[in-house]
């Protein structure tokens, strides 16, 4: 398939190098190209425009920084217009549901399909193909990307345009939740006198352990705060699902106080940081390094 990627960063570079490796024809823009160029030795066309990248492509793969931006790249820089009948756009991005609904109704009147498909797993999963993919649109929307989304993970159509999205918000939940949990649990550890890697492999294969507890809390363990998924990206996910439960009449106070924590960090110069690094910000209020 002829394949655009709008967005080549941390995610979309992975992404868009395995469709490349798997025989497709890919399109790449990114707005900083030199990030767009890295794909070029792996057969990728770059692209200065991105309505240059769409021009010839049957799917079209926005991987952008939140909802206002992939707004304002499909229907502020001609992209839309430079679209084929019948193109099928998947925004991958995580933006809010609502946001979705809003790009579908406006793909799907220019007479173009339409997919709201964030993934989770991070850089590892992007760069191992062992993504989980949230799908929200129609099931023939679906079944057309398969041949897409067979290379970069696992996908599952959890209902109309906008649920794909909610899913994702209600991983970045667990996600943000869980992470805070770990570090506080193994701060207090340290604190107390124990190993915090001795107690992370005490607890490992019991009711504690998670995928967050075996890959953040082994950072935690190593101070490997290199971002994979940033601190900022985490509380921006936590800040729309908090705006997705006002708009349904949900109360989440749990993610409240981790949204609170977040920026708290960000506050104090974290920003840049994976999102593991909310163990550094909980450190700090308890006066440890």
């Amino acid at each position: 398939m002829n394949i655009a990627v709008l967005g080549t960063g941390l995610m979309g570079y992975p992404m868009a190098r395995r469709l490349c490796e798997a025989g497709h024809t890919v399109q790449a823009w990114n707005r900083t190209r030199e990030k767009a160029e890295r794909l070029a030795p792996f057969g990728a066309t770059v692209h200065a425009q991105a309505a240059d990248a769409v021009q010839p492509a049957d799917v079209v793969i926005c991987l952008l920084q939140d909802g206002a931006v992939v707004g304002d790249v499909l229907f502020s820089h001609g992209v839309a217009g430079a679209l084929k009948t019948g193109t099928l756009v998947i925004d991958m991005s995580s933006i809010q549901p609502a946001q979705a609904r809003e790009h579908a109704a406006r793909l799907g009147g220019l007479g173009h399909s339409y997919l709201d498909a964030p993934a989770s797993g991070g850089t590892l999963g992007a760069e191992n193909g062992t993504l989980a993919i949230m799908a929200g649109g129609p099931a023939a929307a679906f079944e057309r990307a398969q041949a897409v989304f067979q290379p970069l993970g696992r996908a599952t159509l959890v209902g109309p345009h906008g649920t794909g999205q909610l899913a994702k918000l209600a991983n970045q939940m667990i996600v943000g939740i869980t992470i805070g949990a770990v570090a506080e649990a193994l701060l207090l550890c340290e604190k107390g006198g124990a190993s915090m890697a001795r107690v992370r492999e005490a607890i490992s294969g019991g009711f504690a352990d998670s995928r967050i507890l075996q890959v953040h809390g082994q950072r935690m363990v190593e101070r490997d705060f290199a971002p994979r998924g940033r601190m900022s990206v985490q509380h921006k996910d936590l800040r729309n699902a908090l705006t997705t439960a006002e708009d349904v009449g949900f109360d989440a106070p749990v993610t409240q106080l981790l949204e609170k924590l977040y920026q708290e960090g960000i506050a104090h110069g974290l920003a840049d940081l994976d999102q593991s690094g909310l163990f550094v910000e909980l450190a700090r209020r308890n006066g440890m390094r």
